[in-house]
């Protein structure tokens, strides 16, 4: 039975009239833990794209509010991502200069542009894009995303400042060129955080650990201001509510970002899929692959008139949500809502956070994306998938974050194309009978290998029992014909035994004027 209009329109309210007092009060410590982590990411964020600092605090309300309450996963958390900044600043600094009204409003078109052809693509129920990113890859790119995640934080915790790099190991190696520079007192600090952390969390396992480790420390550094003086604190900043942002739909301006608005949208939609897909394997949620693609699109049309830039699903934030005990999506839209408030009243307490303090929360989310289980897992039932999991974790570390997607899926489907394209054949002989049972298709993929695997038969009556052949495609069905008719002039048969009623009327489909030479027996 369909679902009433009203929850096509407004999907939240299946989940909301259930929300109780009790969980309610949880969701809003979770998002207060994620607008601590939001605020001076999002700031990094619009920096990386060029933008003024206030615009990645914009892209942290309104974006998040509409792809929350939306969207499908209870626990992704959309925003700017670092990802998604890199792409922006190429995409767009060629045509504006960077930081100029030009330049955030060709940045704010090109986000409507992209939000409107993932909304298309999810109208057109493209959500069917996830069945491509097999659990291994799942697995593998979540594994090397909490790398990337914590190599990034390192110079947070050292103390020192290293340009930022495209990929995880060239920040590797631009830290190791400044190891001489760490400060002891960042480390200790940090240490200091993640242990208060992992205490309180024994103590009070449902309560906002991270949070208090975080405050703890900042406390610590204003009460010692002459021992732990000069460590860096999260940067100040002057913050107000989205403004009202007028876009400008000049043709020529819409078909020079159409290519790039295209490529952003892809790599949102399958940065975000692959997230909520990881975490749904964890919190056993059913995902709608195709809401959430409408979501996601939703948030990035919206988003540009309030200033919002692109987002997509944040790793941190979205296992910060899982962790921490999100019961409803409402921990994401109260994120969102006190990062504006933050932004209006809170920013000189903000900039007390000391980075290794925040450095230290980040480091306990990504040991919590660790699946050191479902490795081993995987490792002990397919060699195949354990090598695309390796394939992309070594992608992520090696390439920037949405090629290592990219890389996962294709090896994912190497290896499904390889799987398909030799199904199983059993061989059983019968008298002057040859049978060979194919357990798969017969498609263009196989054709060549059952081929070989017909001409090399010797018996006068050649068999092939097909109660396991689901499909067959025109490519299947000649073939079978031209190996009826070899076999027809060497005074031998071709025979298909328990063939499928659908299979039998496509091979009946080539038949012509020569009739069928397959032969069919029950």
């Amino acid at each position: 039975m369909p679902l009433p209009s009203r929850y096509s329109l407004f999907p939240f309210l299946r989940w909301l009239p259930g929300v109780k007092r009790r969980s309610l009060g949880n969701d809003l410590l979770v998002g207060l833990s994620g607008a601590i982590l939001a605020l001076p990411q999002s700031i990094a964020y619009a920096l990386i794209a060029g933008l003024p600092p206030e615009y990645g605090l914009y892209a942290a309300i309104v974006p998040v509010i509409i792809a929350c309450l939306w969207g499908s996963s209870w626990h992704l958390i959309s925003g700017p991502t670092a990802a998604i900044s890199i792409v922006l600043f190429t995409s767009v600094s060629q045509l504006a200069t960077p930081g100029s009204d030009e330049f955030v409003a060709r940045v704010l078109l090109l986000t409507f542009l992209a939000g409107l052809f993932q909304w298309l693509l999810g109208l057109l129920r493209f959500g069917a894009l996830v069945n491509f990113v097999s659990h291994s890859v799942v697995l593998g790119f979540t594994l090397g995303a909490a790398l990337v995640i914590a190599i990034g934080q390192l110079p947070n915790l050292l103390g020192i400042s290293v340009p930022s790099q495209a990929t995880a190991l060239t920040t590797l190696l631009g830290i190791g060129q400044h190891l001489g520079e760490s400060d002891w007192r960042a480390l200790l600090l940090a240490a200091f955080t993640l242990g208060v952390t992992l205490l309180i969390r024994r103590l009070w396992p449902r309560g906002p650990a991270l949070l208090l480790g975080i405050v703890i420390g900042s406390l610590l550094v204003m009460a010692w201001p002459a021992q732990l003086g000069g460590i860096t604190l999260v940067s100040a900043f002057e913050g107000s509510l989205p403004p009202f942002a007028a876009l400008d739909f000049e043709l020529s301006s819409v078909l020079q970002l159409l290519p790039a608005a295209v490529a952003c949208g892809m790599l949102g939609l399958v940065t975000s899929l692959s997230i909520a897909r990881a975490l749904a394997s964890k919190s056993q949620q059913f995902l709608d692959a195709n809401q959430e693609v409408r979501a996601q699109g939703l948030s990035n049309m919206l988003g540009p008139w309030f200033s919002g830039t692109l987002s997509a699903g944040s790793f941190t934030r979205s296992a910060l949500n899982l962790q921490a005990g999100a019961s409803s999506p409402l921990a994401g839209v109260f994120s969102a809502l006190l990062v504006a408030l933050f932004a209006l009243f809170g920013a000189e307490l903000i900039a007390h956070i000391p980075l290794p303090c925040m450095a230290a929360g980040i480091l306990l989310i990504c040991w919590g994306l660790v699946d050191i289980a479902g490795v081993r897992a995987l490792r002990r039932v397919s060699r195949s998938e354990s090598l695309v999991m390796l394939l992309t974790l070594l992608a992520t570390l090696l390439l920037e974050l949405q090629t290592a997607i990219y890389a996962g899926v294709l090896a994912s489907l190497f290896f499904y194309l390889k799987r398909t394209s030799q199904p199983r054949v059993k061989f059983f002989k019968d008298g002057d009978e040859e049978v060979l049972r194919v357990e798969g298709s017969i498609f263009f993929g196989a054709c060549h290998y059952l081929q070989q695997i017909i001409q090399r038969s010797k018996g006068e009556r050649v068999v092939i029992d097909a109660h396991h052949v689901n499909f067959i495609d025109y490519a299947g069905v000649e073939m079978l014909h031209q190996e009826a008719r070899r076999l027809h002039s060497q005074q031998r048969s071709l025979t298909l035994r328990r063939t499928r009623p659908h299979v039998i009327e496509e091979i009946h489909k080539l038949e012509g004027s020569e009739g069928c030479p397959i032969h069919f027996e029950d």
